[in-house]
């Protein structure tokens, strides 16, 4: 189990990793790659010139001729390059994948859809095992609702890039990652209970993060479009509530020796390693499967797993307070 020492240093390592990251895409200053979707749109987009037809299922998905040239160009350099033994580049901050029904990145979207499904289910396995009356079910509930927000925004970008389903994304993600860390001190330090102290705390740790939110949309929104700072921010409010739930998940354990005690530190040390997919990127296998696909596909185990510890948790509490309330009784 990772203890919050590791976590830290893991966070100032994936920072600087991220730092590197922020450079402009090869392929967008190739002079041949220009030529190409010059000539192009000038030999099959002119309205007056018998236009190429786009198909229908396309055109559903905005495609238009001008970005029909760029993707045709973009697939035609990338076999140029590799016939010359050049390595695969990206093209407009992404890789050259191939897409499928009009998706651009097709296993991005599926797998995006998996941890749809997983947080859906997980908010009917809440609501169906925990009672309304349960202090905590409302944060679970909560937590369901952003993964699914979540989810839907990442499969309506990786269907289609443009910049307003790019917004949505981060922005949906960003609120996703920070909610996590806003329920998790309400767990681990149970900040729900009724006592003024408590209830003080859970007040301004709200207006905290609610501020943070803001904050992190201004700057992203009115400010600068910076994809190194969004990584980062994401990154780091993650490790911090990574590092919480490792310290509950090693006292827990200590102090009942319960399996379902460490299912917060195994999750926690799962998504430590199927994060450096998200950092170390490498071009897609078969023109369709990248490391971005992959970190998508090595959350859903996760996710199943919290849901089921969320639940277990939550019972072990309740049949607690009602041993105390016999005992008193």
């Amino acid at each position: 189990m990772l203890r919050p020492s590791s976590l830290l240093t893991l966070l100032v390592v994936c920072i600087c990793l991220l730092w590197g990251t922020a450079e402009a895409s090869l392929g967008d200053r190739l002079p041949e790659f220009r030529e190409c979707v010059e000539v192009c749109a000038r030999e099959n987009c002119d309205p007056n010139n018998n236009p190429t037809h786009i198909p229908f299922h396309r055109r559903l998905l905005f495609w238009t001729c001008p970005q029909e040239c760029d993707y045709t160009c973009q697939h035609i350099i990338t076999q140029q390059r590799l016939a010359a033994g050049q390595p695969v580049t990206q093209f407009h901050g992404k890789w050259p994948f191939i897409r499928v029904l009009g998706m651009q990145e097709p296993f991005s979207v599926l797998f995006s859809l998996g941890n749809l499904v997983a947080h859906q289910n997980g908010l009917a396995k809440i609501r169906q095992a925990i009672p309304a009356g349960y202090p905590l079910r409302k944060y679970y509930e909560l937590f369901a609702c952003f993964g699914i927000a979540t989810w839907i925004f990442s499969s309506i970008f990786h269907i289609r890039d443009f910049r307003l389903t790019e917004q949505l994304d981060y922005f949906a993600a960003g609120a996703g990652v920070l909610y996590g860390m806003y329920y998790t001190p309400i767990r681990v330090f149970r900040l729900d209970k009724p006592t003024p102290r408590r209830q003080s705390v859970l007040r301004l740790w709200t207006i905290l993060c609610c501020l943070m939110y803001i904050a992190h949309v201004a700057y992203l929104k009115l400010w600068r479009w910076n994809y190194t700072y969004n990584m980062a921010a994401n990154v780091t409010v993650g490790l911090v509530q990574n590092a919480l739930w490792s310290y509950f998940s090693w006292k827990k354990w200590t102090e009942s020796r319960r399996a379902w005690a460490i299912w917060p530190g195994v999750a926690v040390a799962w998504l430590m390693m199927v994060m450096s997919l998200e950092l170390l990127d490498f071009p897609p296998l078969w023109g369709a499967l990248d490391a971005h696909s992959l970190w998508h596909l090595g959350t859903i185990g996760p996710t199943v797993l919290w849901y089921n510890f969320m639940v277990k948790d939550s019972q072990e509490n309740m049949a607690i307070t009602t041993k105390l309330k016999d005992i008193k009784a």
